[in-house]
């Protein structure tokens, strides 16, 4: 784990992420500040502050139920200073119930995605996700409510 006197750098950034993805409780404890703050941007029901460890796990778990598990971020490059990394990712993903050769903006995800995150004592204490151009428009379409038939759900 990153002291708060070392250099915060790639390596710790990537473990924190994959603490993530193992789901280990303990493991994430180590990266992941149990009052951090986590900002989704965006016009749709996951958008807004998550105030605290379990609201953003929370967050998260609802990620994947909606997209089937299927919602995967692929690091592209990370960047790192003493109190900040900046993380640059391909999200992509389908939601639950999308047909295999489905197209609509409303049921795939494919975007780019950069996020801040916010280091004290080698945890993160905030993060927030910044999307570019059209990239907001299908983030906002895919997280949509939909009814049965695929319409969105006025919000």
């Amino acid at each position: 784990m990153t002291s708060p006197s070392s250099k915060l750098d790639v390596a710790h950034v990537q473990a924190a992420y994959a603490a993530l993805g193992s789901g280990d409780m303990a493991q994430i404890s180590e990266y992941w500040d149990e009052h951090m703050h986590w900002l989704v941007p965006g016009l749709h029901a996951l958008a807004g502050w998550y105030k605290g460890r379990d609201a953003f796990l929370g967050f998260m778990k609802k990620c994947a139920e909606l997209s089937d598990n299927s919602f995967v971020m692929e690091q592209i490059t990370i960047l790192t200073n003493d109190e900040w990394s900046t993380d640059i990712t391909h999200n992509r993903g389908k939601r639950a119930g999308a047909a295999e050769d489905e197209t609509s903006p409303y049921m795939v995800l494919d975007i780019h995605v950069v996020h801040l995150l916010r280091w004290k004592g080698g945890k993160v204490v905030e993060g927030r996700g910044a999307i570019f151009g059209d990239g907001t428009t299908r983030f906002n379409e895919f997280w949509s409510q939909l009814d049965s038939s695929g319409n969105r759900i006025a919000q």
